[in-house]
């Protein structure tokens, strides 16, 4: 079948179940007076070495309070920590703390203001490059924004690095499907290639 403006059959536009799983950025930023806010994001991934955006349908409080403080966090998703990620996307009014809300303790940034989830087994701390309006094709008012920020410093717990590389199954992260599915990357679902030769290796990913 085709799904498209000439077929409408499915109930849900199935996009969210292909371009799937997807890594979950759980943003924590603030405010320019100071106000928290913690979101996850399934439409979020790096885009370089050094880069990471997240796309935000309306100018929600992550993204705004990005563009104010000029900072956020990137928390790690994890299977350990999926329900507070959940609590953490209700429509709370602006300024209101979802880590309160969602029971979760703080911990401090090295070299930006917005704290990191305390339990989190990673965080990658940015600085905001900018905000990308996505116009649509028929030129109409964009509802969707992207959000690029560039890294600064990466919090790993310790207990996830082994022989200075860093165990991305042993911290189980979770991951966003279609609809209300999300996948958990196990140990057991690892499997390792080497690129081609003269592709290079661990540089750039």
């Amino acid at each position: 079948m085709h799904y498209g403006p000439d077929n409408r059959t499915l109930p849900h536009n199935p996009l969210k179940a292909i371009v799937a799983p997807r890594p979950i950025g759980w943003i924590s930023a603030m405010s320019r007076d100071g106000r928290l806010n913690l979101a996850p994001y399934s439409f979020f991934n790096a885009v370089g070495d050094d880069m990471v955006a997240f796309s935000s349908t309306g100018r929600k409080d992550a993204m705004t309070f990005a563009e104010e403080g000029g900072e956020f966090v990137c928390n790690l998703a994890t299977w350990d920590l999926r329900e507070a990620m959940n609590d953490s996307s209700a429509p709370l009014p602006r300024g209101v703390s979802e880590f309160d809300f969602a029971g979760l303790a703080t911990a401090p940034s090295r070299l930006v203001r917005p704290p990191r989830v305390a339990d989190a087994a990673a965080a990658v701390e940015c600085k905001w490059l900018q905000t990308v309006p996505l116009t649509p094709l028929d030129g109409s008012e964009a509802v969707n924004f992207l959000v690029i920020g560039q890294v600064v410093s990466i919090y790993i717990d310790d207990r996830y690095v082994t022989d200075g590389l860093v165990d991305t199954a042993a911290m189980i992260p979770i991951m966003r499907g279609g609809y209300f599915d999300y996948f958990a990357v196990r140990p057991e679902n690892r499997f390792t290639m080497r690129r081609p030769k003269g592709a290079g290796d661990y540089k750039g990913g």
